[in-house]
C-alpha cells in the first residue's frame, strides 16, 4: 500500500524542523560557549571541562557523553533509542564544532553579555523547533525521564539535581561556571516553554 503524497510531505516537514531546529540549539551552545567568561550550561561546562583535561573536541565529548547516556536508558528501559535521540547526539555534537570553529570569541564583556544573551534566547528557540515534531527525545532528556520514572521524583527535581551534579563535575574538571550556568539552569527551561 502506497503512502499519499501527503503523508510525505507532512513527513518531510517534520524532519526539516526537527534538523534546523538542531543547528539552531547547536548555534545558541556555540555562543554561550564563545561567551564563557560568564559561565556556560551546565552539559556545556562538563563537556568543555573534558575537552579541557583529555582533549578532542567540545562537540566531539558532546557526542561520547550522548553515546553513554543513550547507552544506559536503551538497557535500562530494554528497547532501542528513537532514530531522532541518535541523530541528536550525533548533529548537535557536530554543529557544535563547526560553529565553535566559525564563530570569533568576544574581546569586550559588555559584546560578551549580549552573545551570551542571544546564545540562550537561541538555544530556547532551537529546543522549541526540534522538539515540536515530536522525532525523539535528546539524550538527556531521556536520562531525566528514566530517572523520573525510576525514582518517582518530579521531573524538575530530577532536571535541577542533574545540572548541579554535571556542573559540578565539569567545574572541578576545568570547566567554566559562572552567573550564565545558573541563568541558562534555572531558566532555559521557561524559555523552552514560550518557544514551543
Amino acid at each position: 500500500m502506497s503512502r499519499h503524497p501527503n503523508d510525505f510531505y507532512h513527513y518531510m516537514v517534520r524532519w526539516s524542523f526537527f534538523v534546523i531546529g538542531l543547528i539552531i540549539l547547536a548555534l545558541g551552545i556555540s555562543l554561550t560557549i564563545q561567551a564563557k567568561v560568564l559561565g556556560i550550561g551546565p552539559w556545556d561546562v562538563f563537556h568543555y571541562g573534558l575537552f579541557v583535561q583529555l582533549g578532542l573536541t567540545i562537540g566531539t565529548w558532546a557526542i561520547i557523553a550522548g553515546l553513554v547516556i543513550v547507552a544506559v536508558t536503551s538497557i535500562v528501559k530494554k528497547q532501542w533509542p528513537q532514530i531522532g535521540t541518535v541523530l541528536n547526539m550525533v548533529l548537535i555534537g557536530v554543529f557544535i564544532d563547526f560553529f565553535n570553529w566559525v564563530l570569533p570569541e568576544p574581546e569586550q564583556l559588555w559584546v560578551a553579555i549580549v552573545v551570551f544573551v542571544v546564545g540562550t534566547l537561541v538555544m530556547a528557540y532551537g529546543i522549541g523547533i526540534y522538539v515540536a515534531p515530536g522525532m525523539g527525545a535528546g539524550p538527556r532528556d531521556s536520562l531525566m525521564l528514566v530517572l523520573t520514572e525510576t525514582t518517582g521524583w518530579k521531573v524538575s527535581t530530577v532536571r535541577n539535581w542533574n545540572e548541579i551534579i554535571i556542573a559540578l563535575l565539569g567545574w572541578m574538571l576545568g570547566g567554566p561556571v559562572g552567573v550564565g550556568t545558573v541563568i541558562i539552569a534555572l531558566f532555559l527551561g521557561t524559555m523552552v516553554g514560550f518557544s514551543l
